[in-house]
C-alpha cells in the first residue's frame, strides 16, 4: 500500500524544505552519529584491551588484533573526518582538500593514543587511591563509568585540538548518554583526575583543570551567563581549578575569571562566583533545620511546609 503525504500544512514536503533539518539528502552528509559511536567503542578497546569487548585477549594475538583494529578505526574515522571538514572546514583547509587533510588528521590522532593511555593510567591510579571502596585497578576500569567518560573526553580533546568539527562533541555526548557525565571535549584536564560517583557532573568547554583534582557527583563547572550567545564563542567562560583541588557533591563554580587556588577544598552545595586563594576551605553555612517530634507536631498549630 502506497502512503501519501498528509494534506495538513503542518507536515508536508514544503515543511521540510522551509525548515531544513535534513541530513543524507541532496548533498554532503554530516558525520554519522552511529558510526562515530562505533568508532568510539573501538577506541576504548584500543585504550583498554580486553575491558570493553567480549573476546578473550591472548598475548600471542594482541599485536595482530591491535593492528587490525587500528586499520579499521583509521578507515572509518578518516571517512567521518572528511564529512566533518566538508561541512565546516577550519582555517586553511578547503573542501577540496578535505579527504587528504582527513587522512593526515586520522594518522596524527591515532599516533596520540599512547600518550592518552598514559594519562588515563594516572586517572585510574587516582580513582583507586581515592576510593576505599575500590577493590582493584581492574575494577576501576571495568566498573567505574568515570573511566569510560574521561577516556572518551581525552580522546575527543585530541580531535578538538586539531579543530575537527562535530566529531569530538558527538563522542562526548555519546559518553554523556551512557554515564550521566557531561565533559566537553574542549576542557583541558590535567593528570590524576577523578570524579567519584560521577552522575550529574558538568564541565564546560573552556574549563581548565590542574593535576590531582578530585570531584564528586553533581559538580558543575559552568559559565556565568550565556545571554550574549555566539558573541562568547572562543572566550574563557568557565572556571579554572589549580592543582590538588577537591570539590564535594553538588557544588557549582561559575565564570571564566573564577580561579580556585591550589590545595583548596570546596564544600558540598557551595555556589562560588569568585576566585579563592590557594589552601582555601569554602563551605556552605548550615541552613536553619528543625527536628520535630511527629506525635507532638500533630497537635501543633504552627503553619509549616515541607
Amino acid at each position: 500500500m502506497r502512503l501519501s503525504w498528509p494534506k495538513s500544512a503542518a507536515f508536508s514536503r514544503t515543511h521540510y524544505t522551509r525548515l531544513g533539518g535534513i541530513n543524507h539528502v541532496d548533498g554532503k552528509n554530516l558525520p554519522s552519529k552511529q558510526t562515530v559511536a562505533g568508532i568510539t567503542e573501538q577506541l576504548l578497546c584500543l585504550l583498554f584491551p580486553g575491558f570493553f569487548e567480549e573476546q578473550l585477549q591472548h598475548s600471542s594475538e594482541l599485536k595482530a588484533n591491535t593492528e587490525t583494529l587500528l586499520n579499521s578505526v583509521r578507515a572509518s574515522l578518516e571517512a567521518e573526518i572528511t564529512k566533518a571538514l566538508e561541512y565546516n572546514p577550519p582555517a586553511g583547509v578547503t573542501k577540496k582538500d578535505a579527504r587528504a587533510t582527513a587522512h593526515s588528521l586520522a594518522l596524527q590522532f591515532l599516533g596520540s593514543l599512547p600518550s592518552v593511555r598514559e594519562l588515563l593510567q594516572t586517572d585510574i591510579e587516582a580513582a583507586f587511591n581515592g576510593d576505599p571502596a575500590a577493590l582493584s585497578r581492574e575494577e576501576v576500569v571495568v566498573a567505574y563509568p568515570f573511566v569510560e567518560c574521561i577516556g572518551v573526553q581525552r580522546l575527543a580533546h585530541e580531535l578538538y585540538k586539531k579543530e575537527v568539527p562535530l566529531i569530538p562533541r558527538i563522542m562526548t555526548e555519546w559518553a554523556h548518554s551512557r554515564t550521566g557525565m557531561d565533559l566537553h571535549p574542549g576542557a583541558k584536564i590535567g593528570t590524576h583526575f577523578f570524579v567519584d560517583h560521577g552522575t550529574g557532573t558538568v564541565i564546560g568547554e573552556t574549563t581548565e583543570i590542574g593535576n590531582h583534582v578530585k570531584m564528586y557527583q553533581g559538580v558543575g563547572l559552568v559559565a556565568r551567563s550565556l545571554a550574549a550567545g555566539q558573541q562568547l564563542r572562543g572566550k574563557k567562560r568557565h572556571p579554572t581549578l589549580e592543582d590538588h583541588v577537591t570539590i564535594y557533591a553538588g557544588a557549582t563554580i561559575v565564570g571564566g575569571e573564577t580561579v580556585v587556588g591550589a590545595h583548596s577544598t570546596i564544600g558540598a552545595s557551595v555556589f562560588l562566583t569568585h576566585s579563592v586563594p590557594p589552601h582555601s576551605l569554602v563551605v556552605q553555612e548550615d541552613p536553619n533545620v528543625k527536628i520535630l517530634n511527629k506525635k507532638e507536631r500533630a497537635a501543633d498549630s504552627l503553619d509549616w511546609q515541607i
